[in-house]
Order: C-alpha cells, then sequence, then structure tokens
C-alpha cells in the first residue's frame, strides 16, 4: 500500500487498528484456525510484516495452549538492500515497534515474540515444521516473497496454512510472480483465493477444501467460483457486503453513550387555552337589537382599526 495510516491512539475494536484487512480475510483466518483447533492440530504462529498489528492481533487471539506466535518486521530498522529500504520508506514510515506493541497489548495480556529484522533472517529463529499457520505479508519485491515463501515451506508443519498477502494487486506484481511460481514450480497447492490472499498447502488441499466449500456455499455474503488452471482447483471468494465476524473488544474499548430519547411535542389542549372573555351586557343587547345589516358593518369597521 502506498498511503500510511498513522494512529496513536488506543484501539477500542479490532477495526480502529490500522491496517488492510478485509472483513473476508478475517473470516477465512478465523475458520482456518479453529478448524485446525477443532482437528486437534497444534503447532505454532508465524507473521512476516505485521504493520500496526491488525492481522496480528487476530492470529493472537487463536493461541492454543503450549504454543507460541513469533512475528518479523522491519520496524525502524534498516532494509537490507535499497530497493526494499525505499519500499519500506515509501509505505511504512509511521510504522514503529512502539506502534505495533502498543496495539497488540490492547487485545492481549503479553506479546508475541517480535523478530525486529528481516524476514530473511525467521529461519534462523523458527524451527522446521513448527507451525500451523504461516502469514507472509513483508516485502513485496519478488526476491524477498520468493525467500519468505521458502522459508514458510520449511517453517510450516505438512499440513499446515500459508497465507500470501497482496498477490494480485497491480502495485505488487513481484508478489504475483512469486506467488505463482510456487503453484508451478514449488509444490504449493492452492486452497482458495480472496480479494487480496491466497491461501495454499504443501499438503493435500482436498480435504480442507471441501470443508471449505460447504461452509462458502451456505453463506449469501460471498460469491463464489472454481475454476481449475494448471492442475490446480481454485476456489475463488468474494465478498457481498460482508460483515467482519465478531471479535472480543481491547481493555480500552468504551461502549457509545445511547442518544437520549427526544423529548415529546408539547401539544395545546382546548382546557389549556385562555378562556375568551364573556361579552358585555351592553354588547349583548346591541347584538339582539341590531340589525344583522348593522351589526356586519360595525364588524367591519372594527376590523379595519385593528
Amino acid at each position: 500500500m502506498t498511503n500510511a495510516q498513522v494512529t496513536d491512539t488506543y484501539p477500542g475494536e479490532l477495526a480502529d487498528v490500522p491496517g488492510w484487512f478485509p472483513p473476508l480475510d478475517q473470516m477465512l483466518f478465523t475458520w482456518f484456525l479453529e478448524r485446525q483447533q477443532k482437528q486437534g492440530m497444534r503447532g505454532d504462529l508465524l507473521e512476516l510484516g505485521v504493520y500496526m498489528g491488525k492481522s496480528a492481533i487476530l492470529l493472537g487471539h487463536h493461541l492454543q495452549d503450549g504454543e507460541k506466535f513469533t512475528v518479523c518486521d522491519l520496524f525502524e530498522g534498516d532494509a537490507p538492500d535499497g530497493a526494499n529500504q525505499a519500499e519500506a520508506s515509501k509505505s511504512y514510515a509511521s510504522l514503529t515497534q512502539q506502534a505495533f506493541e502498543r496495539n497488540y497489548l490492547s487485545f492481549h495480556d503479553t506479546l508475541p515474540t517480535v523478530i525486529a529484522a528481516p524476514s530473511s533472517v525467521v529461519s534462523e529463529k523458527v524451527a522446521p515444521g513448527s507451525c500451523r499457520f504461516v502469514h507472509v505479508d513483508a516485502s513485496h519485491l519478488y526476491e524477498h516473497v520468493y525467500g519468505d515463501i521458502g522459508a514458510a515451506r520449511d517453517i510450516l508443519m505438512p499440513e499446515g496454512i500459508v497465507v500470501l498477502d497482496d498477490f494480485r494487486s497491480e502495485h505488487t506484481p513481484g508478489v504475483s510472480v512469486a506467488a505463482w511460481e510456487a503453484v508451478l514450480n514449488r509444490g504449493l497447492r492452492p486452497v482458495c483465493l480472496s480479494t487480496q490472499k491466497l491461501y495454499g498447502t504443501w499438503g493435500d488441499p482436498e480435504p480442507v477444501q471441501e470443508e471449505l466449500l460447504d461452509m462458502l456455499r451456505q453463506r449469501t455474503d460471498v460469491g463464489l467460483s472454481v475454476q481449475e488452471a494448471a492442475g490446480h482447483r481454485l476456489v475463488r471468494a468474494r465478498s457481498r457486503g460482508m460483515k467482519p465476524p465478531p471479535f472480543p473488544p481491547s481493555r480500552h474499548y468504551v461502549a457509545p453513550v445511547p442518544p437520549s430519547a427526544p423529548a415529546a411535542p408539547v401539544t395545546e389542549s382546548r382546557a389549556a387555552r385562555p378562556a375568551r372573555p364573556a361579552p358585555s351586557r351592553a354588547r349583548r343587547l346591541a347584538k339582539d337589537l341590531l340589525p344583522p345589516v348593522v351589526t356586519r358593518a360595525v364588524r367591519r369597521a372594527r376590523a379595519k382599526r385593528s
């Protein structure tokens, strides 16, 4: 992304955290992670590129006892090369480790393991075959994404899920090339494609894909299509006015004050109006004695004077 988002306040809800994490992907992350938990799969979580922590906060919510969550980002550090430094300076100049940690700790009691370094070091920090879910959202340059995909393959468990962000955005062609190259030449099997992310595995995609299709077909807020390409079944999902899935508010959440009910309009009843004074005895006699023509003339004269 080219326009950095800045915040210096504590978020009350996940929606308050700056970042690019559409409701469709929030729903898919939640579904994949909950499916793994229901199946009894245990393993660590990893995110490469965190920005302000929006997706990391959701990932941390699904951390099971005994599992480890690791995040890796440059933050304020130096990039490994000039192109990566230019990318970081243009798109993520406002990103600081302090801002990420402030947002994350608004929702969680403890931080994940934070690696403030280029994603190329992650293979040295995270054990092979230890993770069940890896989110790759770091540099968008081909050489770096190629390396991140290779690291994810080594770090993932056999049936683990990798998610590649911005795999078809017009401003990130390097990610597209690296992602489809991994599908065609490096054994990555697509599970599904959202508008923004490719979800894949180096295991057998069919069981998880069948369960995913069953779930998506029951939703009215998802557009769904299935295509075949180069021997791969491609499940494409797109949002149709989808709302984000429920997520616990932060410790700083303040419930909105409901608007006060408008005051009932005051209507003047007939009884509340001041009584018209009774006509004097002289006026009553004049009304009775004067002919109607004279009475009308008197009324017109009075009307003119008023």
